[in-house]
């Protein structure tokens, strides 16, 4: 294993050391170990002492160069410079066996210059939360930053009522966001900003090197990732929640997980958090804040791209979008590329989520139900699910003459479909259930649901008790931004 420091050692003045502090009565309760293997990490990691130790001891190789980063952010479109790593630590990077680099980061450290008065922890709570979203989307083929490991704490932690502390180890391509450039260009800090560029260029983007110009390439990068990224969180149902610019990673992943939640019934206008009143992170609204965010970064671009350079580059997001989305859509309804301009396949899917968002049918549970459709039957099952039969019909009509027509045969067509429509994702309600327990004591369902969510698109009856649809009372719980 080899660890680095380039971070914290080459861009001193964007960081600030601070050592990580430990939580009273703490205990190492979920480990990552196939994680931990892909990055070669030390065996004796996976033990209590011997992860305490590398994470807060003097000597220990993990708390040797820890800093906070500093950067700023649009919090729902207004600019705040006043941002910063309020209670995580950069601890290291990591250099695999592929020789990608991964930051070894952790959430829940302690108070850091840029606590702003608070202490500086994260809840059990959210530490179970985010360690499921990041698993779970991962499995799910959404790009995300990582969990290594869990780690509890007896200590009281004081949000809206007292809640057990806790500690989350993770990891990720780096924590650049896309706040930190916005930070340095808005306070006209243009040395610190080249310095983070050069940065970049050199330990995460060094082909954008080679281009004629690197600034657009990285640019270019950064936008047809983050159209990608958000085209999958469309296509499965995901509704990120705090879309804030020091929320968005120049890596095209999801991280900084708070109230987020995936579809249960298909509400395209669905708000999960409830410090958003006015819908702006709506489930709906992600592609165009997308879009939004990158013209805030943008501007740190500016000493290097004239206005006709960025709008070019900007330019190609919605068609990134829009093109991986399509294919994401096509895959699960099992239908084959088809670029005839007589093509049903557009049709097919609209007419599907039209359906789905008039009768408020559960997102997940109707595509892996219609994995099961047969276009030489009557489907009488599943049509009885509708209340609108004559619509539904329609549909199935154009549905039915469109997969005939197709080369593939029906069985390996379900079989297809069902490795694009999973059969557990993270719900809500389930993750509440997880949560009442491990705050009594007990860890166990979450590390069953952890198994389950490993493996989301098999169909085994051991995880049939995840992909139950919610009851009445898990279908819009309030999750809020507080960790």
């Amino acid at each position: 294993m080899l660890l680095e420091y380039s971070f914290a050692t080459e861009l001193t003045g964007l960081t600030t050391p601070v050592k990580s502090i430990k939580l009273n009565h703490s205990n190492l309760q979920i480990i990552n170990y196939k994680l931990f293997d892909e990055l070669n990490l030390p065996k004796n990691w996976q033990e209590e002492h011997s992860l305490f130790v590398e994470l807060f001891s003097e000597q220990g190789k993990l708390n040797r160069h820890s800093v906070a980063q500093k950067y700023g952010g649009h919090q729902f479109g207004h600019w705040n410079p006043q941002l910063g790593d309020g209670r995580g630590l950069l601890l290291a990077e990591v250099i695999d066996p592929q020789k990608q680099r991964w930051d070894i980061h952790l959430k829940g450290a302690g108070p850091t210059p840029y606590s702003r008065g608070a202490d500086g922890r994260a809840v059990l709570r959210s530490t179970i939360r985010e360690y499921l979203a990041s698993e779970a989307l991962h499995h799910l083929g959404i790009p995300s930053s990582r969990a290594l490991a869990l780690i509890s704490s007896e200590e009281p932690v004081y949000r809206e009522k007292q809640e057990p502390g806790a500690m989350l180890l993770r990891t990720c391509q780096s924590h650049i966001r896309f706040g930190h450039f916005e930070y340095f260009f808005h306070s006209g800090q243009t040395e610190k900003l080249q310095q983070l560029f050069d940065y970049c260029f050199k330990y995460h983007f060094i082909d954008c090197l080679a281009a004629d110009n690197p600034y657009r390439a990285l640019l270019e990068k950064i936008t047809q990732d983050t159209a990608k990224l958000i085209a999958k969180w469309q296509a499965f149902g995901f509704n990120h929640g705090v879309m804030n610019t020091d929320n968005m990673s120049i890596h095209g992943i999801t991280f900084d997980y708070g109230p987020y939640a995936f579809l249960d019934d298909f509400e395209p206008n669905f708000i999960c958090n409830h410090s958003d009143p006015q819908g702006r992170y709506s489930f709906d609204s992600q592609p165009s804040i997308g879009l939004w965010n990158l013209n805030s970064l943008a501007q740190a671009f500016t000493q290097h791209l004239d206005v006709e350079q960025i709008k070019q580059v900007l330019g190609q997001y919605e068609s990134a979008l829009m093109n991986e989305y399509s294919q994401l859509m096509l895959k699960k309804c099992g239908l084959v590329v088809d670029k005839s301009p007589n093509s049903n396949n557009v049709e097919i899917v609209n007419g599907w989520l039209d359906i789905l968002a008039t009768e408020k049918k559960d997102f997940t549970i109707s595509f892996r139900q219609l994995c099961e459709f047969d276009a030489k039957g009557e489907n009488q099952t599943f049509r009885d699910q509708f209340i609108d039969r004559d619509k539904f019909d329609n549909w199935a009509k154009l549905y039915s003459t469109t997969l005939l027509k197709q080369t593939i045969t029906q069985q390996d067509r379900q079989a297809a479909m069902k490795r694009s429509n999973p059969k557990v994702i993270l719900r809500n309600y389930l993750a509440q259930q997880v949560i009442d327990q491990a705050e009594d004591g007990n860890f166990s369902l979450l590390n069953e649901f952890i198994k389950a969510l490993e493996d989301p698109y098999a169909d085994k009856k051991e995880y049939d008790k995840f992909s139950l649809p919610p009851p009445n009372w898990g279908k819009k719980l309030e999750i809020s931004c507080s960790s």
